[in-house]
């Protein structure tokens, strides 16, 4: 295996048993991913989680039941796709919702058309659904914190909100706005901010948060987390829709698999490597972060080997709209000596992670910027699993006696 992870086509082939000219067949029919070789040769490398993948298809026809028993039990651990979706694709370092580029939305898009483009697949449907509407949000507890505050809110909206209840398809895409309605209004509860509902979502975030002059910083944030296929919340989203939860339900199990440190909290690890930099030095930062957790927060991503364009996009905005202060200087240096020691890039929790330190806001809050955009997949992914009508209950092997 090559330095950067892929195969060279002698280990492709060793792998598949088969000749050259297969390999390239399965290349050209979009089977197996390859990129450019070494600079100055003609020579291609294979991604090797296609190859895997094409060995588990490989295996089922020779054994279905042994080779579906392995595929599954792969697939659950970054493997091979396990249900079909037409929401979201990443594929050689690109994110794409419903077919547009993530990157190129996040330029002028605004987070409800964003929303309504992957609930309907039809961008200009937003200004039809209440995401503007003045909620009741009487009743709810005080929280400390702004996640805790969300779950009450989603806890209480489900037990009291009629619309909850309503299970018509044609009404999924209403009943979804006004649960990111209510996160939003929540949040603006929390934070002592009168309810602006006529402002679009971006905006009331800056407004909550004191940073009215960053609005478009925070839209592009939102549309880059808008979702990002199976990852561990939102594949919680999808088996809670399937048992017929409601929307309010659904999302309030995503935000509860959200707060793990390798999913939503791992920005928080972000923000202390980050805040120890600017004290410290890059190098000691990231020696001390590596050992207590085995691997520097922030970087890489096993779906971007390259590189996270969600990361790179928002970095560079960032450095647009921020004079030079000691978080991004700490930024800059932690990129650079990953790049000298390590080669990886970048991934989203740091960018999260700056974005919130050079807006002056508390570290927790990368996570309730990350669960606001995600809010939008969950449900994108909560009503196309409802319309499939199609209840997720995978079996256990079992390994003991």
């Amino acid at each position: 295996m090559t330095d950067t992870g892929f195969l060279t086509a002698s280990e492709a082939t060793a792998r598949l048993g088969v000749k050259t000219a297969t390999l390239y067949a399965y290349v050209s029919r979009g089977l197996i991913r390859s990129e450019a070789g070494p600079a100055g040769t003609r020579e291609r490398r294979y991604h090797p989680g296609d190859v895997q993948a094409l060995l588990a298809r490989q295996g089922v026809r020779r054994d279905p039941e042994g080779a579906v028993q392995d595929a599954v039990g792969g697939a659950l651990d970054w493997g091979t796709p396990v249900l079909d979706s037409a929401l979201t694709r990443i594929a050689d370092g690109r994110l794409t919702y419903r077919g547009q580029g993530a990157l190129a939305l996040a330029e002028h898009a605004t987070v409800e058309q964003v929303a309504a483009l992957l609930w309907t697949d039809d961008m200009d449907s937003w200004a039809a659904l209440p995401l503007r509407a003045r909620l009741n949000l009487g009743g709810q507890p005080r929280a400390r914190a702004p996640l805790e505050a969300f779950a009450y809110a989603l806890a209480h909206a489900g037990a009291h909100d009629l619309t909850a209840l309503d299970t018509r398809p044609h009404s999924g895409p209403a009943h979804a706005a006004r649960v990111l309605n209510l996160l939003y209004a929540t949040l603006e509860r929390h934070g002592g901010v009168p309810p602006a509902p006529d402002l679009p979502l971006h905006a009331r975030l800056a407004r909550a948060w004191g940073v009215p002059a960053h609005a478009d910083l925070l839209r592009r944030a939102l549309v880059l987390l808008a979702d990002h296929e199976l990852n561990v919340s939102t594949f919680t989203a999808r088996v809670a829709a399937s048992g017929g939860a409601s929307l309010h339900h659904v999302t309030l199990a995503a935000l509860g698999a959200l707060q793990g440190p390798k999913h939503g909290l791992a920005a928080l690890a972000a923000a202390d490597l980050l805040s120890h930099a600017a004290r410290s030095g890059a190098r000691t930062a990231l020696h001390d972060a590596t050992r207590r957790s085995g691997h520097a927060p922030g970087f890489g991503h096993r779906l971007y080997p390259q590189g996270d364009p969600r990361a790179a996009a928002l970095l560079d905005a960032l450095a647009t709209q921020q004079e030079m202060t000691e978080v991004p200087r700490a930024v800059l240096a932690v990129r650079e000596v990953m790049a000298q020691e390590t080669g990886e890039h970048a991934n989203v929790d740091l960018a999260l992670a700056a974005l919130v330190l050079a807006l002056e806001q508390p570290p927790q809050s990368a996570v309730t910027l990350f669960a606001l955009g995600r809010t939008v997949g969950w449900l994108a992914h909560a009503l196309e699993t409802l319309r499939s009508g199609r209840l997720l209950r995978p079996r256990a092997r079992h390994v003991g006696r």
